[in-house]
């Protein structure tokens, strides 16, 4: 397959149409991440179908102080990259094609939402993102759209603008792709040398930390329901030895702190480690939230759940996270 390179917009509109067209944003550095988002968008395109990928570094969404200048830009290994994934296209637009006139006036604004955890942290970036991403859904015109599961607020913020402003287009999660040692992939791994590599493993193992106390709960939870609280059944356990495998399983699901709690607890014991290493790693935030809208969700709560991580080490900044479910919807 040979990938055609465009670099506006008037190019890809003049494109024939056969089918779906299915779109992956990026900002280029693309990754074996990226090439997991193109293969899963050739499924969905189809054979007769076009998968278009976007190769364009938004200045919007970068803050005062961060990393616009040094994010790497690699086109030319980009288009190979892509073109080996399945994409027909690759669409790397200038900034003025993107932002004719310079910075737009108008811009969509990520709301509550896009003040919490990534937002605080990087005020202004969610609504660059969303303008951005609103102005490639407009120019590439898909029918699908799709986003990988490591950006979870991002994620949920364009589906959110896609709902609230009626974009005729399907918003695909697709999971985050790790290296075999756990670290999700991302562009800015490039920049971590090998010691700081070593330290920023504990984000991913904070979050399976957490992963795993949850399971282990649920799993308990689940062995309490079935062990009935009669004396009959209780001196039957004792007769097979399955009294305190009974007790413990009762235990664990009446105690405080559990269910939410137990998890942060478990990924925030990693963390604390990982900060006294050298280099030490330096923790933004560790959040359970509710995707819906990125708000701490409750020793109650029920239901899906995110839990993230994002924090420093030496000078790159990375993100995590992993969805858990809670309750009776496990």
């Amino acid at each position: 397959m040979t990938t055609a390179l465009l670099s506006t917009a008037e190019e890809l509109h003049a494109r024939v149409r056969h089918g779906r067209r299915a779109v992956v944003m990026t900002m280029g550095a693309l990754h074996e991440g990226h090439a997991t988002l193109i293969r899963t968008a050739r499924e969905i395109a189809g054979p007769d179908g076009e998968v278009v990928v976007t190769v364009f570094v938004n200045p919007l969404q970068f803050g005062a102080g961060e990393d616009l200048d040094r994010y790497p830009r690699t086109l030319d290994a980009d288009l190979e990259l892509a073109g080996r994934a399945g994409a027909d296209a690759v669409f790397a637009p200038s900034v003025d094609e993107v932002y004719p006139g310079g910075e737009p006036q108008v811009r969509i604004t990520a709301g509550p939402m896009g003040d919490r955890l990534e937002g605080a942290s990087r005020p202004g970036h969610f609504d660059g993102m969303l303008t951005v991403v609103a102005k490639l859904l407009h120019l590439t015109r898909p029918d699908a759209a799709l986003f990988g599961q490591k950006d979870a607020q991002q994620l949920a913020l364009i589906r959110r603008m896609v709902r609230d402003l009626n974009f005729g287009v399907e918003i695909v999660a697709v999971p985050t792709v790790r290296e075999e040692d756990g670290l999700a992939l991302s562009s800015r791994n490039r920049y971590l040398a090998p010691d700081e590599r070593r330290t920023a493993l504990a984000l991913s193992h904070a979050l399976f930390a957490g992963r795993d106390r949850h399971a282990a709960q649920e799993a308990l939870r689940a062995r309490a329901r079935e062990v009935p609280s009669t004396h009959a059944r209780a001196e039957a356990l004792s007769a097979i030895g399955e009294s305190r495998a009974a007790a413990d399983a009762h235990a664990v699901a009446t105690a405080a702190p559990g269910g939410p709690a137990a998890v942060r607890a478990a990924a925030r014991q990693v963390l604390d480690e990982a900060a006294r290493l050298d280099p030490p790693l330096k923790l933004d935030y560790l959040a359970l939230v509710d995707p819906a809208d990125f708000t701490e969700i409750g020793d109650d709560f029920t239901g899906e759940a995110v839990l993230a991580v994002a924090a420093r080490v030496g000078s790159t900044r990375l993100i995590d996270n992993l969805p858990l479910t809670f309750g009776a919807a496990s």
